[in-house]
């Protein structure tokens, strides 16, 4: 007998990428409702990003969820992942595209970034720009009570621990919160539970699932990288986590504005999330 099969076993809400599945709504939501998931995190469409879609596509998914059943988990949008020396109001606006999106699917979650820096400029020098644009997001968010949620993406300013916390407590608003990735951080050199899980953890609102092989980048399902994801899971079950865990496999391909996996690789990430957290006892819905 599993141990998931243990009386209330702790619950997590099963969720993926569905432009990673295919462009085509009906497509993505089969297959997360095939693995199980009765949410999605919603990038994309049609080949067009959220941010993009027009207001008669946004009311064309809309009616497909609804006819599937299913919700959305976060709106996981582009915001700032641009360099930082762009017209802030450009992130405004997008911004405010994405918080009338995530109004319509009935989440309040929108992911987010940190902003590029230009070739040769420290981190440290974009550091007072960073935060005021961010913090005028935030109060946007704020505003429209919804929850950014900041992705530690590489090559961003809040790619490692120490920039990521000083981000979001440097900004000091619950409308800002953290959605860790294990894979990113594999990627700019940490480790990611020894270096960063401890002192991230109080603000993990969300959880994204990918791995990476430490020596090449490489992205892998869950479990087969050096993302520390088993000892993550566990400490994540330990500490009471009960939010989502969201699938971004980037299997079969990953850019600087997403990734893609197909179906079936999609399913192969789907099933090693499943392996971990079966070991330690955590159940999906």
């Amino acid at each position: 007998m599993s141990r998931t099969d243990k009386p209330n076993p702790i619950t997590w809400t099963l969720s993926g990428f569905g432009d990673e599945i295919s462009p085509d709504p009906e497509v993505q939501i089969a297959v997360l409702q095939a693995l199980g998931a009765r949410h999605i995190e919603m990038r994309g469409a049609w080949d067009t990003n959220v941010v993009d879609l027009t207001d008669d596509q946004v009311d064309t998914f809309a009616a497909t969820l609804n006819r599937w059943g299913m919700g959305v988990s976060a709106i996981a949008s582009p915001i700032g992942k641009v360099n930082i020396v762009g017209d802030p109001e450009d992130e405004l606006r997008r911004l405010a595209r994405a918080i009338t999106v995530a109004h319509r699917f009935g989440t309040r979650y929108i992911r987010m970034f940190s902003f590029y820096r230009p070739e040769g400029v420290s981190a440290a020098d974009v550091r007072d720009p960073v935060l005021k644009q961010i913090s005028a997001l935030t109060r946007l968010a704020e505003r429209e009570d919804v929850v950014l949620v900041h992705e530690n993406e590489k090559d961003i300013y809040g790619d490692i621990p120490e920039r990521v916390l000083d981000l979001i407590e440097s900004v000091g608003s619950d409308a800002l919160r953290m959605a860790w990735d294990s894979a990113n951080f594999v990627q700019v050199g940490v480790a990611p539970f020894t270096d960063a899980y401890a002192m991230l953890r109080p603000h993990i609102e969300y959880l994204q699932v990918k791995d990476a092989i430490a020596a090449t980048g490489e992205v892998v399902p869950a479990g087969e990288g050096d993302g520390q994801l088993l000892d993550t899971l566990t400490a994540l079950r330990d500490d009471g986590y009960t939010g989502f865990a969201s699938l971004e496999p980037h299997l079969a391909l990953g850019h600087a504005t997403g990734g893609f996996s197909g179906p079936e690789l999609f399913g192969r990430a789907a099933r090693a999330l499943a392996s971990l957290l079966d070991t330690i006892g955590v159940a999906t819905a």
